[in-house]
């Protein structure tokens, strides 16, 4: 693995963060021209940084993403912001396929069994915040890897704290409650389910229960048993669904 140092200027510079640049061999062009207009997040699954930023930048392993974030706050990265990381896989987002050339990965230091620590999300908070503005990114972009491959993939899971980056306007807000319900008991309440969790971007082909587990590791993580009318009211956009 190659030794940890200060990114070099002519790559990618994240400043004013501290990052340290540790080139990955796992990478390539972004694809068809593809600018990066997503940003996915994911935990490592992994006991500690050194151990996640070895398989990283291992050439067998095959995989890699743009940024990792330590527990204790610490940013490597290992690909440069207009290359193609392999840290998505198979999977769709509003129906668009080959994620990698359309993203850039982050990738938190985390077993995914614990909270997520104040110095790692202070750190992503201010990478994310200089990514969007980038890139011109809307914060609706920032997606969970469980997202866009429901199913397959489970991170940054229920113990992320999405509603704090919603908060900064770094990733999608929940509709504040109006009052008004989107259930229309005209309809069944599997399509309605279906219909607003696409028209948010969850186009994958996988069955309601996969989805309905997706949708509520993001949304309504204390949530269990079937679909409820409670399980639409995170997923509104618009008034015009009413």
């Amino acid at each position: 693995m190659p030794d940890p140092g200060e990114i070099p200027a002519s790559v990618d510079p994240v400043s004013p963060l501290q990052a340290q640049w540790c080139p990955s061999p796992n990478q390539g062009a972004r694809r068809d021209g593809l600018r990066p207009s997503l940003v996915v997040l994911h935990y490592t699954a992994m006991q500690s940084a050194q151990e996640a930023l070895d398989r990283l930048c291992d050439p067998a392993a095959e995989v890699s993403a743009h940024y990792l974030i330590g527990r204790d706050g610490r940013l490597w990265q290992m690909v440069a912001e207009n290359q193609r990381a392999w840290h998505a896989g198979a999977g769709e987002w509003s129906g668009l396929d080959d994620i990698n050339s359309r993203s850039i990965g982050i990738e938190l230091d985390n077993t995914g069994a614990h909270p997520f620590s104040e110095p790692q999300m202070a750190m992503l908070e201010m990478l994310l915040a200089q990514i969007l503005q980038r890139w011109s990114i809307a914060p609706e972009g920032v997606i969970g890897h469980s997202d866009m491959a429901p199913g397959r993939k489970s991170d940054p899971g229920p113990r992320f704290d999405w509603a704090r980056l919603a908060k900064l306007g770094l990733a999608r807000a929940a509709r504040a409650a109006t009052g008004v319900s989107l259930y229309d008991p005209d309809v069944a309440l599997e399509v309605l389910f279906r219909r607003y969790a696409r028209d948010l971007g969850y186009t994958s082909s996988v069955d309601d229960a996969t989805l309905l587990s997706a949708l509520r590791s993001r949304y309504r993580p204390w949530a269990q048993g079937p679909l409820v009318a409670e399980d639409l009211a995170p997923l509104a956009q618009s008034d015009i669904w009413l």
